[in-house]
């Protein structure tokens, strides 16, 4: 692997891009029928529950990429886990993702 500068920023690039990707769990399509039900993504119900201006450290975001391909393939592990701030406390949170 090359160790310039231009490879190292289109290889973090790359990696942001997934990492967005993932976010979105099962996609724009998904998140819309969740809001046309007048219910929050995991990470909408998330950012309502934290402190404001608090950060979310969400563990294990690529769990299940790119797995069970042969099935149609899954965004992620259909889960957000991590640890934010509720209150001035820190917590772990745990919420399913519907999209």
């Amino acid at each position: 692997m090359s160790k310039s500068p231009s490879t190292l920023r289109s290889t973090t690039d790359a990696f942001l891009e997934t990492e967005a990707e993932i976010k979105l769990g099962g996609g724009e399509k998904a998140i819309a029928r969740q809001h046309a039900k007048n219910r929050l993504t995991a990470r909408e119900r998330i950012d309502k529950l934290i402190d404001e201006g608090s950060f979310f450290q969400e563990l294990g975001l690529w769990a299940g990429y790119e797995m069970y391909k042969e099935a149609g393939g899954a965004p992620g592990a259909g889960v957000v886990v991590g640890i934010g701030s509720v209150h001035g406390k820190r917590h772990m949170i745990i919420a399913n993702d519907a999209t």
